[in-house]
């Protein structure tokens, strides 16, 4: 007779696993005519970098033309939001796997106290949205010198 340990953890985790799926398939996919697609909120990845004088901010949206982005700075937060569209071209294409999200997307960024508002600039190519923040002019320390009387 062969004995296996029980690991109750692993079954939990496993359990897990598979509710996390349950909710996934259910919440992110609707039927589209015969296709299913997801769509809803997405978040566009980002990466945000320093350098002596700037803070940069790079986001990766493919397929949205610039005019459906839309960058405001509020609160001394930078509110970037768009959305990417499904497309449809014609009613002869069959469609065996899509993977990529469609919908409207929202992303919120604290700006540090450092950054010049005034000076921001975004740039769009291949995909990469690219918003430079210029850092504000540091006053440099100087001596005072204290009369006598």
């Amino acid at each position: 007779m062969y004995l296996k340990k029980w690991e109750p953890f692993k079954d939990l985790m496993s359990i897990q696993e598979r509710m996390n799926q349950l909710f996934d398939d259910t919440l992110s996919t609707r039927k589209e005519g015969t296709e299913e697609f997801s769509k809803g909120n997405w978040s566009p990845p980002v990466d945000i970098y320093e350098t002596a004088t700037h803070v940069v901010l790079k986001a990766e949206i493919p397929g949205i033309s610039q005019e459906e982005i839309d960058i405001k700075i509020e609160d001394n937060a930078l509110v970037l939001k768009g959305e990417r569209k499904f497309e449809k071209r014609s009613d002869d294409e069959t469609y065996y796997r899509i993977e990529r999200s469609y919908g409207n997307f929202m992303r919120s960024f604290t700006l540090p106290n450092s950054v010049d508002q005034s000076g921001v600039k975004a740039t769009y190519e291949a995909g990469i949205l690219k918003i430079v923040m210029p850092k504000k002019q540091q006053e440099k320390p100087h001596s005072i010198k204290v009369e006598v009387k």
